[in-house]
């Protein structure tokens, strides 16, 4: 996949793969849809930072719940 453009698919791919990683219980706080290109770079940065980690702790992963939440439309 080639996230150097900032689309839609983009932005659902990376938002569906950082949930399968973080193993979020409520998916439904966190749908593509309430992301948009705007906040593009933000969210590829997230994306490779969550991506790149082996464990994520609970403190770390309500971090990354929080700023993506700041993301959000």
């Amino acid at each position: 996949m080639d996230l150097s453009k900032p689309t839609e698919e983009n932005v659902l791919y990376m938002i569906e793969k950082i949930k399968e990683k973080l193993r979020m219980v409520n998916v439904d706080a966190m749908k593509a849809e309430h992301f948009n290109t705007e906040q593009y770079e933000d969210l590829v940065y997230m994306y490779e930072m969550v991506m790149k980690r082996e464990t994520i702790t609970p403190n770390e992963m309500q971090a990354i719940a929080a700023e993506l939440g700041s993301l959000r439309k």
